[in-house]
């Protein structure tokens, strides 16, 4: 990154030299020249915002309704939605883990990993308390519902870290899929639920119709997730030393979606789109640019404080 700094800098010191040596109606000639180094220090700012640990990572994207029953189950759902629309405009690879439907609509519960160049490094801002405001398709009245859902994103870890998972600390249980129906009902018992005992941590995989990829697959989320938390315990115990403000907790919405006044709004960034069926659409781009700047500012301030 700084190799490409400086040939950048040295690029455009020529081109200002060329333009002042040819005067100013050579500067529609130059344009070309001035543009490509434009889009050259956009890319290079951008890999800046991406330059913290595990960045280039695949992405293990969990989501939850909040409380509200259907309504934010529903809501999930299309959180589900927006993030696979997402996924596939980028051209990254999906990967579901589990998906766990709603009893009456909407889904209760869905893992997926994504998999792409920085995945990881793009979905992390995503992370958080997200808002839905709308007129309400399960109310006969079609009164305002408020909803909340829940986004948690951690880097697929493969092979270059170590974390000890000791066979006797894990509880296995096999069973028949929950499939939603049709296909992807599974006839036998290949879905995988771990329990990791000393910690808690369930994880489950019905993606398949082969047990032994559902294990694999559950492994893997098991070890992402064991990293994470051992990575948020050693944050912790430095922003103690640093006096750091609390961390945002559940229930401190990062956006809210408005559909009938036509609205997102980041809470954290200001950034306000009026077409929120783009942005559920899975058009998130600037969004998430935003957020990784928002990032990086507290990054800096942590470093800083």
């Amino acid at each position: 990154m700084v190799e490409a700094y400086h040939r950048l800098r040295e690029d455009l010191e020529g081109l200002a030299e060329l333009l002042a040596e040819l005067g100013p109606e050579a500067a529609e000639e130059l344009e070309g020249e001035f543009a490509e180094a434009e889009r050259r220090l956009e890319a290079l700012y951008r890999e800046t915002l991406l330059a913290f640990p595990h960045a280039e990572k695949n992405a293990i994207l969990t989501i939850q309704p909040g409380a509200g029953g259907t309504e934010a189950m529903d809501w999930a759902q299309m959180l589900l939605r927006m993030y696979t629309k997402w996924a596939e405009r980028k051209g990254f690879g999906l990967e579901v883990v589990d998906v766990v439907p709603g009893p009456e609509a909407g889904i209760d519960y869905a893992q997926l990993i994504v998999r792409g160049e920085n995945a990881y490094g793009l979905l992390a801002p995503e992370a958080g308390v997200h808002r839905l405001v709308r007129p309400s398709p399960f109310d006969a009245s079609g009164r305002r519902h408020t909803s909340f859902a829940g986004v948690e994103v951690i880097p697929e870890i493969e092979g270059e870290v170590e974390v000890e998972i000791r066979p006797e600390d894990l509880r296995i249980d096999v069973f028949r899929s929950q499939g939603a129906g049709g296909q992807h009902v599974n006839t036998t018992d290949s879905a995988v639920r771990i329990v990791h005992l000393p910690t808690g941590i369930t994880v489950t995989s019905q993606a398949t119709r082969s047990q032994h990829k559902n294990k694999e697959l559950a492994l893997n989320v098991l070890k992402a997730r064991l990293f994470a938390l051992e990575e948020k315990k050693r944050e912790e115990e430095l922003k103690k030393l640093k006096g750091e403000a609390r961390p945002i907790e559940w229930g401190s919405q990062i956006r809210s979606y408005v559909l009938d006044k036509q609205y997102v709004k980041d809470h954290r960034t200001g950034l306000m789109r009026h077409d929120p069926e783009n942005v559920l659409e899975g058009d998130l781009d600037d969004l998430i640019w935003a957020g990784l700047e928002w990032k990086a500012g507290n990054r800096r301030n942590t470093m800083t404080g």
